[in-house]
Parts: structure tokens; C-alpha cells; sequence
């Protein structure tokens, strides 16, 4: 009998080493307006909002709204945009309502960062922004994720 442990690691298939996800912290969706949203959120699937606040750095408006009783087990972010100029309102403008963006806790952003450049990732800004809740965030560019923007969350 082989010890199977040792091909894992020397496989070609091989997984890289970590770069520090913890957990899928949230999908984020675009909406055209917060207060319906967190209304028919509610209303439909029982979600509680359990945060909102106005984000003029990244020029929207958003909700976290809690997907069971603890909000540590992952949220829905609705994003509203403040102005016909935002990301979130040329992203409404190309796709309409719907999902924007995974994200995924890290332990450090800066470091997942890099570690992601180090495999050929683009990353949306040279240094983490300040996201919800004053945690840090930074961006996967979607055309190296297949499509899909990939956020980096390290909580505040």
C-alpha cells in the first residue's frame, strides 16, 4: 500500500498554497434602488439588514443584509449607485439588476494581494480601499477570473 498523502502535494494537479480565504464573506448585487431592495429581500427570503451606509469613495449606497440568524455566516450586499457616473451605475447600465461580485475574507488583504499577482492576477487598485464597515478591500480584475469580479474583504 502507497501512502497517497505524499502524491498530493508532488501531483500535477497540485493545489498552490493558500493565499488566506476564510470564508465566502458575500455576494454583492447591483440594484437600481437600496430601499426597494432591502424591502423585497426581506419580504421574500426573510433576510435582516443588519448594516447600510453611503460609500462616496466608491460612489454607492449599500445594505448587508444577513442571509440567516448570524450575519457570520455570509450576506447578500445590495449596491445602489450615487451617480449615473459610478461603477455600479455603468454596470446596471450593461448588465441591469443582478450579481456584481463574490467576495471572500482574508487574513490580510495586502498579502493575498500579492500573492494573487505573483500568479499572473490583476488586481483593480495598487493598494486596498476601504470597503464596508471600515474593513479593506481590493478587486480581481473579472477577465482573469473567467468573468467574475472577485473582492478581497480583510475586516476591519
Amino acid at each position: 500500500m502507497t501512502d497517497q498523502s505524499s502524491t498530493l502535494h508532488t501531483s500535477p494537479g497540485a493545489q498552490p498554497e493558500s493565499i488566506g480565504l476564510l470564508r465566502i464573506d458575500h455576494v454583492g448585487v447591483a440594484v437600481p434602488d437600496l430601499d426597494a431592495a432591502i424591502e423585497f429581500y426581506g419580504r421574500t427570503f426573510g433576510m435582516t439588514c443588519v448594516h447600510v451606509e453611503t460609500n462616496e469613495e466608491q460612489g454607492v449606497r449599500e445594505a448587508m443584509l444577513s442571509v440567516g440568524p448570524d450575519p457570520s455566516g455570509g450576506c447578500v450586499q445590495l449596491l445602489a449607485p450615487l451617480s449615473p457616473e459610478s461603477t455600479i451605475a455603468k454596470f446596471l447600465d450593461r448588465n441591469g439588476p443582478g450579481v456584481q461580485q463574490v467576495a471572500y475574507t482574508v487574513r490580510d488583504v495586502e498579502a493575498a494581494s500579492e500573492a494573487l499577482r505573483a500568479r499572473g492576477m490583476r488586481l483593480l487598485y495598487e493598494q486596498p480601499k476601504r470597503g464596508t464597515s471600515n474593513s479593506r478591500v481590493n478587486f480581481v480584475h473579472p477577465k482573469d477570473t473567467g468573468g467574475v469580479l472577485v473582492e478581497l474583504v480583510e475586516p476591519a
